[in-house]
């Protein structure tokens, strides 16, 4: 047995589970969400606890268990607490702030970069720790627009300038090494 798939999912107070089939759609205060699973995965509701089961050892099904389990998971904690991923910027002249719900970018380019968002998505920045926060419940939706946003001006090696996630490591290179050939 996986050993995170045969862990059980705490249901929260205020969160509410239903599961039709393989069709689950998950409800709290933040937003609501719904998947389908596959059919090889059996999801069964007891009590306050998801209890994620399979029939076999066929590895199709081994590499399900855990993964359905954690996709669950992250569901129930996205409705009830949501996600936040926290990118920081370096450089010069660059900076963030919000124009409505709208995130604009100065980074070096001609123009500023505006980034709208999704649905269940928010932005808060904080200009002088340099951060910009993505918020919401679905974890899935949060990582992809925090990668959006740090391709926008992804870190260059030799300065460190640029947008980078909140405690990435970044690589850096030596610059030039000497003084010219004689």
């Amino acid at each position: 047995m996986s050993r995170i798939g045969r862990m059980p999912i705490t249901v929260p107070a205020g969160v509410q589970v239903d599961i039709k089939g393989y069709q689950v759609k998950v409800k709290g205060p933040k937003g609501e969400l719904q998947r389908e699973f596959s059919p090889l995965i059996g999801i069964a509701l007891e009590g306050a606890e998801i209890n994620i089961t399979r029939r076999s050892d066929v590895p199709a099904e081994r590499a399900l268990h855990g993964t359905t389990r954690a996709v669950l998971n992250n569901m129930v904690r996205g409705v009830s607490a949501g996600f936040v991923t926290v990118l920081e910027w370096d450089g010069v002249g660059y900076r963030a702030e919000m124009s409505g719900t709208n995130l604009m970018l100065h980074m070096g380019y001609s123009h500023p970069i505006t980034v709208e968002p999704v649905m269940g998505i928010s932005f808060e920045v904080d200009a002088k720790a340099r951060q910009i926060k993505v918020m919401g419940y679905d974890k899935e939706v949060v990582g992809q627009v925090a990668a959006d946003i740090r391709k926008v001006r992804p870190v260059e090696p030799y300065l460190g300038k640029g947008l980078h996630y909140l405690g990435e490591k970044i690589r850096r290179k030596a610059g030039k090494s000497g003084k010219g050939k004689k």
